[in-house]
């Protein structure tokens, strides 16, 4: 048997190692959806020793961080900072400080993440409403218009790239849209920016949320997110300072609006501590700053066209090489991200076989591939290019193990079919 082919289907080994001894993990590639590999310049950022959260020194950085997110999020938006938490603490910092219950709240859905939204603004109290289309499309715009003549939302939230369908969503149009009926545009970018255009002030967008761990090649734990002026006049009109805080002025305007339910998520206080106040909410996350920081700063190095143009010729690369193998694409590739791409596994390998697949590729090679969820679970495997992972041997690399792996299980492919036609793609 090939040792290719003989891999458990769960390559996880088992905890040997005392646990006094230093954490240590496997050399990984990951091309999976994301996480994805961290820069290494990121990473040595992150190692940078703590300063106090509002040592002259860290407050510099903090305002530094709000300058380049800025430009990262294409907007002059003041209030542009980092929620500390997971892309989705950013999510729900952005969705339980815009929504009070009763607010009727529209959500585009392509995707589980579009679900996502759907039940997060659930939770907060919202009639929510949708509108869906089969995953594998994108949601036309005349088909979110026709929603809100019929429901009149205070909110339109929406997915830009939902990675559990690999679908970008055009967003171009929803801000005029939403204005029209005197809506907020809120847009999950976690997935999708810096490797996709992502235009927030000519869009119209009032909040975006992203994360690290996908284009912007760092580490998960930080949420970058921009406010536009409405977007904080919504906010603040919720605004509660907490006790022990609170002041004169703070108590002489009680909130007009109900107070956020979410202490840590709270966007209203979270402003007054990136502010010029610096008003004490939480400690930062100081180790997370500095690796946003650093993130922000080699992607606007690269400058925002070249890092797009560069997830762009990465993914076509990806996209031609799994097709180069004989193997089918998932969706409707004219709307696809640039920078993952779902690939339907081959029927011959029957119903474990997609897991095998990842396990051999994972143990023999050391490279992480995803799955999918819901309806596309067993279907599809997603493979990211994005961030750090941005590049051609990782794309190569990949595409010639996957080509040995379907091989060990009898799948016929092309002989080199996979490199080739992605080398064809950066010759050209």
């Amino acid at each position: 048997m090939s040792p290719v082919s003989a891999v458990p289907t769960d390559p996880t080994p088992p905890i040997s190692p005392p646990i006094s001894m230093p954490i240590s993990m496997p050399a990984r590639l990951l091309m999976g959806p994301g996480p994805i590999t961290v820069d290494p310049r990121v990473l040595h950022a992150a190692a940078t020793q703590m300063v106090g959260q509002f040592d002259p020194a860290m407050t510099a950085a903090m305002t530094e961080v709000m300058a380049l997110y800025r430009t990262v999020f294409a907007t002059e938006n003041e209030q542009t900072f980092l929620v500390d938490g997971t892309s989705r603490a950013g999510i729900e910092a952005a969705l339980v400080s815009l929504i009070e219950p009763g607010d009727d709240v529209l959500v585009v859905v392509f995707g589980r993440f579009g679900q996502l939204l759907v039940e997060i603004a659930g939770r907060c109290g919202a009639r929510v409403h949708t509108v869906e289309v089969p995953w594998g499309e994108v949601v036309p715009v005349e088909l979110v218009e026709e929603a809100c003549r019929r429901v009149r939302p205070r909110l339109i939230a929406v997915v830009q790239g939902d990675t559990s369908t690999t679908m970008c969503q055009p967003l171009a149009d929803l801000g005029e849209l939403a204005h029209r009926y005197q809506a907020l545009l809120y847009v999950d970018a976690t997935a999708s920016i810096g490797g996709n255009p992502f235009e927030t002030d000519a869009w119209g967008i009032d909040v975006a949320t992203a994360g690290l761990q996908k284009c912007l090649g760092g580490p998960s734990g930080s949420a970058p997110i921009t406010l536009s002026p409405a977007a904080v006049a919504a906010i603040e009109r919720r605004k509660r300072v907490e006790a022990g805080i609170r002041t004169a002025d703070d108590d002489s305007a009680p909130p007009a609006g109900t107070p956020i339910a979410s202490n840590y998520l709270d966007l209203a206080q979270i402003i007054d501590y990136w502010g010029p106040r610096r008003l004490n909410h939480h400690t930062e996350a100081t180790t997370m700053l500095y690796a946003a920081r650093e993130a922000a700063r080699l992607l606007v190095a690269e400058t925002l066209p070249a890092a797009i143009d560069r997830h762009r010729r990465h993914g076509e690369a990806m996209l031609a090489g799994v097709r180069g193998l004989g193997l089918g694409v998932f969706g409707d590739v004219a709307h696809k991200m640039t920078n993952v791409v779902a690939v339907e596994i081959p029927e011959t390998l029957g119903s474990t076989g997609g897991d095998r697949v990842r396990a051999a590729m994972l143990t023999c090679f050391g490279i992480e591939i995803g799955t999918s969820f819901g309806p596309l679970a067993g279907r599809v495997w997603r493979i990211g290019t994005m961030g750090y992972n941005a590049r051609q041997d990782a794309v190569l690399l990949t595409l010639a193990a996957l080509e040995q792996v379907l091989r060990a299980e009898g799948v016929p492919v092309s002989a080199g079919g996979g490199v080739a036609a992605a080398s064809e793609v950066y010759a050209g």
